[in-house]
């Protein structure tokens, strides 16, 4: 929810960093709508086969910011931080569920 927060607040500092990452701007702003959806559907849990794709979402766009922030020479820390945090999540929520 944070980087989708940034994305609506500050959608031109976001967009900025697209272009230096060599990601097309126009994504911004579907990628945010995409991010909130999915933390509505993690938080949900009514549908088991949208929770899993909400978080396999999540997980894609982690792992591209990790790779997208490594090949450009930035701090991946709070990347790497969000996968633990994604995967405690999930397997918690999974051993919960039982």
């Amino acid at each position: 929810m944070y980087s989708a927060q940034m994305y609506f607040r500050d959608p031109e500092m976001v967009q900025g960093f697209f272009e230096r990452f060599n990601y097309p701007a126009y994504l911004v702003i579907p990628l945010a709508i995409a991010k909130v959806l999915g933390v509505i559907m993690i938080l949900w849990r009514k549908s088991q086969w949208l929770t899993e794709w909400a978080y396999a979402g999540i997980f894609f766009d982690i792992t591209l910011a990790f790779f997208a922030h490594h090949f450009a020479g930035d701090s991946v820390t709070f990347t790497l931080a969000a996968m633990v945090f994604l995967l405690i999540s999930y397997f918690f929520g999974k051993a919960v569920r039982g």
